[in-house]
């Protein structure tokens, strides 16, 4: 389970319950990609560099993160607020599978990578530039907030057969002493390369 710890800086956007997966297309951790799009082929691994959401004016730097020992994925380091980070040990993005890329909404600095995250709605791009100076273009499929206590991992980590994306932030009510009640996710799909 992703455990992102955030620091008050204000309250962020929460995702509206219309850009949810519909109840009709609730996808199985292995076919996103097909109620959705058309499937783009799929590139060879290769680290990614750069994220930018035009929609929310994100352009950031990636840097690659690991598992603590409890096996959640450790968020970027509090001083790079400013970072997206991504799973080195899972899916590239824009390889075949489930690529994973996390970062702060929010630091006791202010707002962090992610403070706009859950404004995005279907139909917005992702465009994640790799060190084979490709850039992989993902279509956001559906954004959901859950509760911590109630995460479902296999819907947001389960392996999939299509190049496809999540992006994690914190969100929901914030807690002094616990922090933020639940994650925003972003569930998006490979649509172009370029």
């Amino acid at each position: 389970m992703l455990m992102i710890t955030a620091l008050r800086g204000g309250q962020p956007p929460q995702p509206s319950t219309t850009q949810s997966f519909s109840p009709s297309l609730r996808p199985a951790p292995s076919n996103t990609a097909s109620a959705h799009h058309p499937p783009v082929s799929a590139l060879p691994p290769s680290d990614p560099v750069r994220l930018r959401v035009p929609a929310i004016g994100v352009n950031a730097p990636m840097t690659e993160l690991t598992l603590d020992e409890t096996g959640a994925l450790r968020p970027p380091p509090a001083d790079m607020p400013a970072f997206a980070g991504w799973y080195g040990d899972g899916t590239t993005p824009g390889s075949v599978g489930t690529a994973v890329t996390t970062g702060h909404v929010d630091t006791q600095e202010g707002p962090g990578v992610f403070y706009r995250l859950g404004e995005l709605v279907k139909g917005d791009t992702i465009e994640i530039t790799r060190a084979d100076r490709r850039t992989a273009v993902f279509t956001v499929d559906a954004v959901e907030l859950y509760d911590k206590e109630a995460f479902p991992d296999e819907k947001v980590y389960g392996s999939s057969h299509w190049p496809e994306l999540r992006v994690i932030t914190c969100g929901g009510e914030y807690a002094e002493g616990t922090g933020y009640q639940g994650n925003v996710v972003v569930f998006a799909t490979l649509t172009a390369v370029t």
